[in-house]
């Protein structure tokens, strides 16, 4: 049983209409469902990722209007990587960032930069043999698209207390000790990183990441819930986000971690050429739609981006 690298981050956005104009304009993502957070249906939970929706491409926001900046701190993921093809890929991102006044710092065969609320964001040349989960953008090159998640970087103060639950029980293996770890399926890996936090502590809000999502097949949660028990984690119950099914807990460190099924999927309830044009709320929330729908900010559309 291992699991299938990041299945999806999920942030938090003071602003969902810039966030749009970011991530599907800027970044060429495919919005691929707007929806609500099950948690708080009054505030919008946003998909975007590649054309099909796919785990493993798929960046997430839940929208608190107005909400204050938020800052990384122990136990908090700080910069979320994506694959690109090509140090031709890093050119053309660096072009583009900057005619967009976007910030940047370039090393070999990287691009670190940040979102307008400060998310620490980076691309990566990275070769390997995971399939590639692209959008297409009528002024994004697809050679140069975002290929899907590479891995996550977060800060710690005591990395090897992580270590047992990361490497007995949810099978990552270590590549650098107590630095980084890989997780791999037959399909995708992902690496998860470890820096040391800084001495001012985490403040959650816009522009920080909530939680990772670790993928998992669709009848194996229940077995990854218990070895996470089995590894001093305390896990939610199975919870059906109608999409997929899920489980949280915390890890260590303190990065709150969800192992999250491979399917269903967005196709579910939306036709896939379909996919985020409109909002779609799961079945139990179906009722509040007239409500929410009146205090649901308004979004630029994200095919015009």
């Amino acid at each position: 049983m291992k699991l299938e690298g990041i299945h999806h981050v999920t942030c938090i956005t003071g602003d969902a209409p810039q966030n749009v104009r970011f991530y599907a304009g800027t970044l060429g993502l495919k919005m691929v469902k707007k929806s609500v957070n099950q948690d708080d249906p009054t505030v919008y939970h946003l998909f975007y990722a590649d054309e099909e929706g796919a785990p493993g491409s798929d960046i997430t926001f839940f929208e608190y209007p107005g909400a204050t900046r938020g800052r990384a701190g122990a136990g908090m993921i700080h910069c979320i990587t994506w694959r690109v093809s090509s140090d031709q890929a890093i050119d053309f991102w660096e072009e583009r960032l900057s005619a967009r006044e976007v910030a940047t710092e370039r090393s070999e065969g990287r691009l670190q930069f940040e979102d307008p609320e400060g998310l620490g964001l980076e691309l990566a040349v990275v070769a390997n043999s995971d399939p590639p989960l692209r959008a297409l953008h009528p002024e994004i090159p697809e050679e140069h698209a975002l290929l899907g998640f590479d891995s996550v970087r977060a800060y710690t103060r005591d990395p090897s207390a992580s270590e047992p639950l990361l490497e007995s029980a949810l099978g990552f293996f270590p590549e650098t000790p107590n630095s980084s770890w890989m997780i791999r399926g037959e399909q995708r890996g992902s690496l998860y990183f470890y820096d040391e936090a800084p001495t001012t502590e985490g403040l959650s809000g816009a522009g920080t990441v909530h939680h990772v999502a670790w993928a998992s097949q669709m009848d194996e949660v229940g077995e990854w819930r218990k070895r996470a028990i089995a590894g001093g984690a305390q896990p939610t119950p199975i919870i059906d986000r109608f999409w997929f099914r899920s489980v949280y807990f915390r890890e260590p460190s303190g990065v709150l971690f969800e192992i999250a099924t491979l399917g269903p999927g967005f196709a579910i309830d939306e036709a896939p050429g379909e996919l985020g044009e409109k909002l779609v709320l799961p079945p139990d929330y179906e009722h509040l739609r007239d409500k929410l729908e009146k205090v649901l900010t308004p979004l630029p559309d994200p095919r015009s981006l």
